[in-house]
């Protein structure tokens, strides 16, 4: 279980390039053809899920080895990084929320803590608890406004910066609220925590969460094509609530979430073991060893070069223009990663995480 399992940096990569395009297109436009409109929303809040349950199982992976051999003394200085390196993801995410106010990574912190609090507990018990998260927030949703705050026109969070508002923000109807995202993590950290290199599990793994999220998906349109009768408004209406679009998080978007990011996760792993000389899988596998690297990146370079020296006002571009940059940028990405790991163990950002937290 300690040996580097490719297939998880090769999910990373491929998670890490998923929010590029969805960061790109939210901000710099997404109006443009049906057909290409249809395919890239697929991605919207499925790539950072991946991203989630990834970070899951690289907390089981910390962890695993001492709880199996009861070492206290080991799962205690496992505990201790994990902490540090929250709360660093938590300040780093905080320090540029200014300019990318969808950021993930101060979430990502606190779901970190709270996963911590069940590296202990088996398997089912993991597993019960990411579903009870899924299942609690619909009824949150009665008690408390998703609305309050929010201009979903601009997709600007009133008050953000008062203590009632950031926690509301943080907790409940942020872009990546703890209730329920920390279910991802626990998703990932309930996987990482099975044997990933038995290929009869990662199949079963593979076909069961395709299976689930077809049949997600389609109860989700019979859902919301029955009780719409065909009216465009009421349809609309209901697919925020039967819908899979990340916000508000509802119970089928976190389920489809989950068994799309299994399913990356274990095909990546199948065919990452089959084709390991492959050059594009050692090339994805490099890009995801500097999958936190990237993603700052992406934020403070990537939409920075476009702010200051693109010919239009970021939200105008059209779709095509926000995907090839995407593409471009990760492209960039990738070559960057092949180079840099030439002279370096680990990427820039990760060196700084590791040394704050060692």
């Amino acid at each position: 279980m300690n040996q580097r399992i490719i297939g998880i940096d090769v999910a990373r990569a491929i998670a890490i390039i998923g929010m590029i395009i969805v960061n790109f297109k939210m901000v710099f436009g997404q109006k443009g053809s049906n057909w290409l409109q249809t395919i890239v929303s697929a991605l919207d809040g499925k790539a950072a899920a991946t991203f989630v349950v990834l970070a899951g199982v690289g907390i089981a992976f910390m962890t695993n080895r001492a709880i199996e051999n009861n070492d206290d003394a080991k799962l205690r200085h496992s505990q201790i990084k994990i902490v540090k390196r929250a709360l660093l993801l938590f300040i780093i995410g905080l320090s540029y929320l200014f300019i990318w106010p969808a950021d993930i990574l101060h979430f990502y912190g606190i779901y970190m803590l709270l996963t911590l609090l069940l590296v202990r507990s088996n398997p089912n018990r993991v597993l019960v608890s990411a579903l009870l998260l899924i299942l609690v927030y619909p009824l949150l949703m009665t008690i408390l406004s998703y609305d309050s705050n929010w201009n979903f026109t601009t997709f600007e969070y009133i008050d953000f910066w008062t203590f009632s508002g950031f926690l509301n923000n943080l907790f409940y109807n942020g872009f990546h609220p703890v209730f329920p995202w920390t279910a991802f993590m626990l998703i990932g950290l309930w996987f990482g925590k099975q044997d990933l290199n038995d290929d009869v599990f990662i199949k079963k793994s593979l076909w069961i969460s395709l299976s689930l999220f077809i049949l997600l998906n389609l109860i989700s349109v019979g859902f919301i094509s029955l009780l719409s009768n065909g009216d465009s408004d009421i349809a609309s209406e209901l697919s925020l609530v039967f819908g899979t679009s990340p916000m508000p998080p509802l119970p089928i978007y976190m389920l489809t979430g989950s068994c799309i990011a299994i399913f990356v996760i274990s095909l990546s792993i199948l065919v990452s073991k089959k084709l390991k000389n492959n050059i594009i899988i050692r090339s994805l596998s490099k890009t995801g060893q500097l999958a936190l690297s990237f993603y700052v990146a992406h934020v403070v370079i990537g939409m920075g070069i476009i702010e200051i020296v693109g010919y239009k006002e970021l939200g105008e571009y059209t779709l095509e223009f926000s995907i090839l940059y995407a593409l471009l940028f990760s492209l960039l990405c990738i070559l960057f990663a092949k180079v840099w790991l030439k002279y370096k163990t680990i990427g820039p950002l990760e060196w700084i995480m590791r040394k704050l937290s060692n």
